[in-house]
């Protein structure tokens, strides 16, 4: 997963995860309301960028299409 981040994708993961443990730092509660949005957020697009390559056919490219 990491290889097909590259090497913005993985500086950005960093950032995202050392921002939360600064804030961590000050509060656990809204680090962790953070950290769900985060997650949220990325399920969200996870879930619109599937929806729009299956309806071009290409639904398993993300790992959740059918193999027919």
């Amino acid at each position: 997963m990491l290889g097909k981040l590259g090497a913005k994708g993985i500086v950005g993961l960093l950032v995202l995860v050392a921002g939360i443990g600064v804030i961590a730092l000050k509060s656990l509660i809204i680090a962790a309301g953070m950290g769900l949005v985060v997650v949220g957020f990325v399920l969200t697009a996870w879930g619109l960028v599937s929806g729009v390559l299956e309806s071009f056919g290409m639904g398993a490219m993300m790992g959740g299409g059918n193999f027919e």
